[in-house]
């Protein structure tokens, strides 16, 4: 079929359009650009971002983003597909443009329809995935692509710019223009204050990285970005990563902000929380009148603990709820009657019941710190997350987790200690922060006897004893998983504990149930272990030690911040029953090494009737550092490595000669 000369000619006139429209949308790459095969800048990086624009509009609602990569090694191809996640139904994402740039200066147009995917629905909102892959990506490659995410107009959204990337950022641009001042009187939050302000925070930036212009808008143009950081132990990014926040509020100060929210916050904590008659007659039925304060409280304790701990077990649907003739949960009584409630629900169904008792005791509501670290210059009290609770017990204030099943009294999950939030206290809502915990009360324990063969093969028995933070995940694993996947999961942490050569076939637990006792998990080992001579064996001394994985010995500088979530002592307990006709030549030396306030290492041996048993404690009192100290950190585990490189050195007597 021939196509007619007129409409060819348009076409052809609709291709140049368009063509021309593409090279506006997109910067030409230079010559520099394309003949790139490494970047001095990124040394060693699989990619790097030539330009980043980020764009918010709340004018005419819609954010839009630009990006430029250039592709430098195989795995640097990974990020021709890009993947924009958005909320179906106030978001669409529209205007997806996308071309691949080779080192040759030949073109390939995004031509492909981008994939929709569900990530998450329910009633009351669904989530997508929008995906798409620029065509032709190879090392050396430009890829470029435009999108925007475009949202109703009855909605507000102000933006969160993440500076730094995966990969170095040679140079960036972002820009917001926010709504109009006169249309601020729309815009509310659900406590119905009017968010007549717009204010903004930064991360890991000075404030003056935001410039203001005379029409109102604020722009920041960076340029060689750092890569977000990747480091060991590092804290929630949200404290290190380059950021700026912006958001809508009703707050002049911080100042003003926290105690207006913390009026709001006291006063529905106080609603949930009032103990009424009913509450009062039910603690009666848990306590008794002769109980101390302290039986009381671990009474009460228990009895939320044996509830249904939705967070742990599975929340019930609207129909199911509607089946059993379950009204919604309004108070902590109500929590009571239906025997079931989030972990918040159960943190706050122990204050009412604690205070029905006449005890002293506060609720606290914190940043999960596993996800984030509170920042009191955003003001935003959404950033908010757990409850906790404080008691007061003979005037010593004691913390407590009634939200985290299995968690025992006294003890919170590791996430909770050193988190800042929300505390009731006699005068209201204050900001305060829960204190971290001690090495004593997280214990991590390796216990193996050994019996050693002449040949150098080895049998026995190895087991881990817990308690604490450690003890805590593995009963809550137990909780969301089958008795198969947790004896699987165990033992593939007490395989990485082992020397190489030594095999673990695990045999039992010990307190999975009860959080009041030690967690243990006991197996047989076998294998081979060492190397001999004709008169000598040479074994690892330090057993569990083996593999020589310490932390902070290969890295000689620190950059961010240290966080090892919860100060831990770790105890190792060897014993080697040696084998007829074999005796000690050297065993590891008594070893004695401290970091004043921060850590310690212990090791004792000692060698009697065939026998040689060697205990190891490494204990740090310490949860986070500053990147100052890591000069001492680095140097304490640098001695540690040492020590646990000693060899247990075994001698053979030759046989007796007879007459």
């Amino acid at each position: 079929m021939r196509t007619p000369a007129f409409l060819s000619c348009a076409l052809s006139l609709l291709a140049l359009a368009s063509s021309a429209l593409l090279h506006a949308q997109f910067q030409e790459p230079t010559q520099d650009e394309l003949k790139m095969t490494t970047d001095p800048k990124a040394p060693g990086a699989d990619a790097v971002y030539l330009y980043r624009e980020e764009t918010t509009d709340d004018q005419l609602h819609f954010h839009s983003y630009y990006e430029r990569i250039k592709i430098l090694t195989e795995k640097g191809k990974e990020l021709a597909t890009i993947s924009t996640p958005y909320e179906r139904g106030p978001f669409k994402v529209t205007d997806i443009r996308g071309r691949t740039i080779h080192a040759d200066g030949s073109i390939v147009l995004l031509t492909a329809k981008p994939t929709d995917l569900m990530d998450e629905k329910s009633k009351t909102f669904q989530v997508n995935t929008m995906t798409f892959t620029l065509p032709s990506a190879e090392v050396g490659s430009i890829l470029e692509y435009r999108l925007q995410l475009r949202y109703d107009d009855n909605l507000y959204v102000k933006p969160v710019w993440q500076i730094q990337q995966p990969y170095f950022v040679h140079k960036a641009h972002y820009m917001f223009n926010p709504a109009h001042l006169g249309t601020f009187e729309s815009i509310s939050d659900a406590s119905g204050h009017n968010l007549d302000r717009l204010m903004y925070s930064a991360i890991a930036l000075p404030l003056t990285s935001v410039v203001a212009d005379t029409a109102g808008r604020y722009t920041v143009d960076l340029s060689d970005i750092p890569p977000t950081p990747s480091e060991d132990w590092m804290p929630p990014l949200n404290t290190i990563n380059q950021r700026i926040e912006f958001y809508y509020t009703y707050a002049h100060s911080a100042k003003d902000y926290w105690e207006s929210e913390g009026r709001h916050w006291a006063k529905e904590t106080e609603r949930f929380t009032n103990p009424g008659r009913e509450m009062k007659d039910t603690v009666e039925q848990i306590v008794s009148a002769s109980d101390s304060e302290e039986q009381k409280a671990r009474k009460i304790y228990a009895a939320v603990m044996n509830l249904d701990n939705t967070d742990f077990s599975r929340t019930k649907s609207e129909a199911e709820r509607k089946a059993e003739k379950l009204k919604p949960i309004k108070n902590a009584e109500d929590v009571w009657k239906q025997k079931a409630g989030s972990a918040d629900e159960m943190a706050l169904l122990y204050v009412a019941l604690a205070r029905a008792a006449g005890l002293k005791v506060w609720p606290i509501q914190v940043v999960d710190r596993s996800r984030a670290i509170f920042d009191p210059n955003y003001l935003n009290a959404g950033q908010l997350d757990d409850y906790i609770a404080v008691i007061d017990l003979g005037g010593k204030e004691t913390f407590l987790d009634p939200g985290q099943k299995m968690c025992p009294f006294g003890l919170m999950h590791w996430k909770h200690y050193m988190a800042s939030g929300f505390r009731l206290a006699e005068k209201g809502a204050v900001l305060s922060t829960a204190p971290a915990n001690t090495y004593a009360n997280a214990v991590f324990k390796r216990i193996a006897n050994v019996a050693l063969s002449p040949d150098g093969t080895v049998k026995g028995q190895a087991a881990i004893v817990m308690t604490g933070p450690d003890a805590l995940y593995w009963r809550q694993l137990a909780l969301r998983s089958d008795p198969v996947e947790l004896k699987r999961r165990f033992h593939e942490l007490l395989q990485e504990e082992l020397p190489d050569g030594i095999q673990a076939e695990f045999d039992h637990f010990s307190g999975v149930d009860d959080p009041n006792v030690n967690f243990v998990g006991f197996a047989n080992i076998s294998g081979s272990l060492g190397t001999a001579t004709a008169k000598r064996a040479f074994l690892p001394a330090m057993f569990f030690e083996a593999r020589g994985k310490h932390p902070f010995v290969a890295q000689d500088k620190r950059t961010t911040p240290i966080d090892v979530h919860f100060a831990r002592s770790e105890q190792d307990d060897v014993t080697y029953h040696l084998p007829p006709g074999f005796s000690v030549e050297s065993a590891p030396q008594t070893a004695d090494l401290t970091w004043p306030d921060h850590a310690m290492l212990r090791v004792v041996t000692s060698a009697q009737n065939g026998t040689v048993q060697i205990k190891r404690i490494l204990a740090h009192n310490y949860t986070i550092l500053d990147p100052k100290e890591y000069t001492d950190l680095h140097g304490f585990y640098l001695k540690v490595a040492t020590a646990d490189q000693q060899q247990l050195v075994l001698t053979t007597s030759p046989p007796a000669k007879g007459n």
